[in-house]
């Protein structure tokens, strides 16, 4: 198959934070005894410190939680408009709570609100009962979710993080795995509604609500995302900020203060968004559609097979180039999503990622009654 340069070096045009850069990886130091700094778009691990060491979550757990309910949400199992009612198990939950009492009926909107802002631990259960009937039957949901996201360091045995069960000690899970939950839930925009809230009320404007997560205040682009503590796991946070176009998640666990927990949490973001860029493989000139010989359809247009960006040293960004090689012609059949060329994004000569280029439609090829009677109009037209 023959194939044409169609275009080449494209200057890629990221906007990029203003951030001054950074001390390198290994110069980074942080107070938390164990974190991990990840590209929420790619899953790119950008620093990590004992990532791997079992920990108990706290109220962290509460994302995994708060991800099965917006997966129920969106197959439609549970609905936005329901109420959940409290059971006499939600309502004598400890910790964080709004005093849910038995019976108590509260909607999906502020029981979502409840637990995101204010780590509400009968709001949490309450959640839990409403999707899975049970917190048992809830907390097999999460262990099954978690063993399908790949977190394979992960037990939960609630879905609170609470530590005063008789199997407290059973529940652990790692900062990368959070990072993975966290990089799940992100993908809801749904929930960044909650997440970015910095004060808010429930029942009727009675009950005040005030993010655990000080961030959303204090720090540009925060999107979220959850905070812990008890004695056993310290000062927790999975932290998440978006900025000219990159999102990162950054968790801190087993922090000795919550003062700790913030300043090691901004240190890595703040790292993050100085020394890293994503270059989005889109095109800045339209595609050309390809001949098809034979088919039904004179042409086929290409399209990216996939459009996932790449992650860079910020230091490469003005070097970034895309090339395209298309096919000159095809000949019919062509399947829809048949390869009919290559993307590739480079830096400086260093090949970054080499992305499909697909036909977006089928082309069946012509039969042979249908090539006579072009023939034949060709002829008569003639």
């Amino acid at each position: 198959m023959s194939k044409r340069l169609i275009s080449a070096c494209l200057i890629a045009l990221v906007m990029l934070s203003c951030l001054p850069v950074g001390a390198a990886a290994a110069d980074l130091e942080i107070a938390a005894p164990s974190a991990i700094l990840m590209d929420a778009a790619t899953g790119t691990v950008l620093y990590e410190k004992n990532a791997d060491e079992l920990l108990p979550p706290a109220s962290v757990t509460k994302i995994m939680t708060l991800l099965l309910v917006m997966e129920a949400l969106d197959s439609g199992k549970i609905g936005w408009d329901d109420m959940v009612v409290t059971s006499d198990a939600a309502a004598a939950k400890g910790g964080s709570q709004v005093y849910l009492e038995p019976g108590e009926q509260m909607s999906m909107d502020e029981m979502l609100k409840s637990v995101v802002v204010s780590s509400a631990n009968d709001c949490a259960t309450a959640l839990a009962e409403h999707v899975a009937g049970s917190e048992s039957a809830f907390v097999s949901m999460m262990n099954q979710r978690a063993a399908e996201l790949g977190m394979t360091n992960t037990h939960f045995v609630n879905c609170t993080g609470l530590d005063d069960g008789e199997d407290a000690a059973e529940h652990l899970t790692t900062a990368r795995d959070i990072a993975i939950m966290s990089q799940a839930l992100l993908r809801h925009d749904a929930i960044r509604k909650y997440t970015t809230i910095w004060m808010d009320t429930v029942r009727n404007g009675q009950f005040g609500l005030s993010n655990t997560n000080k961030l959303v205040r204090f720090y540009e682009g925060t999107t979220g995302l959850k905070t812990g503590f008890t004695q056993g796991a310290g000062h927790c946070l999975s932290a998440s900020a978006q900025r000219n176009g990159i999102e990162l998640i950054a968790v801190v666990l087993h922090c000795a203060s919550s003062t700790d927990r913030f300043e090691s949490a901004k240190a890595l973001l703040d790292y993050g968004f100085a020394n890293y860029a994503l270059v989005t493989p889109d095109l800045d000139v339209e595609l050309t559609p390809i001949p098809v010989k034979l088919g039904v359809e004179e042409t086929v247009t290409p399209v990216l097979a996939d459009d996932t960006p790449v992650l860079i040293d910020k230091g490469k960004q003005a070097g970034v180039t895309r090339t395209v090689e298309l096919a000159e012609e095809l000949e019919a059949p062509v399947e829809q999503g048949q390869q009919v060329g290559t993307l590739r994004i480079e830096a400086d000569g260093e090949l970054l990622k080499e992305i499909p280029l697909v036909a977006q439609t089928e082309v069946p090829r012509l039969t042979y009654w249908q090539v006579a009677r072009d023939l034949f109009q060709a002829v008569c037209m003639g």
